[in-house]
């Protein structure tokens, strides 16, 4: 097996799951899995908020002879809360046992990860030596590989180990 240390072999730490800055804010996805259903509620909630603001402004109107200008600011005050309210009412945390929120969870766990570039023909050979080394989790992918290290290595995407070297401990 000819694999050059220097242009072959390469040394690298995979961040823990959701902590791969995939986006600019940071995280690894547009939005928390729990607050999908969040626009959902602040719509029915504007809706709800405004129809019982405007109900207590007109209230206040008939009682106090106030201005009209009160019953507007008092449903657009009511659509305010309402929408918050209802927001939050369909915001749900992960720990929550009532709501099972599905979000991506990663096989791989994070850790120095060493990645090796070989061909097909002697890929064996060197998952050999990676487990004669200590490594323990050894597994077969496939990335572009430039000046000596892998450029599109994707923390997210599931590990496929090799059969032969399969960690016996999961």
């Amino acid at each position: 097996m000819q694999v050059s240390w220097k242009r072959d072999v390469t040394l690298f730490f995979v961040n823990p799951r959701g902590q791969h800055a995939r986006f600019p804010i940071g995280g690894d996805t547009d939005t928390d899995p729990g607050a999908r259903e969040a626009p959902k509620g602040a719509g029915i909630g504007v809706t709800i908020g405004a129809v019982i603001g405007a109900i207590v402004g007109v209230a206040i109107f008939a009682a106090f002879s106030a201005p009209l200008l009160v019953s507007l600011i008092a449903a657009g005050a009511g659509a305010y809360v309402g929408s918050l309210v209802g927001a939050m009412s369909r915001t749900h945390e992960r720990g929550n046992s009532d709501y099972r929120v599905p979000y991506h969870e990663e096989a791989r766990d994070s850790g120095v990860l060493v990645a090796v570039h070989v061909s097909p023909d002697n890929q064996l050979d060197a998952a050999r030596v990676l487990r004669e080394a200590g490594g323990v989790s050894i597994e077969k992918a496939t990335g572009r590989w430039q000046q000596g290290r892998w450029a599109d290595f994707d923390p997210r995407k599931t590990p496929e180990p090799i059969k032969e070297f399969a960690d016996k401990r999961a």
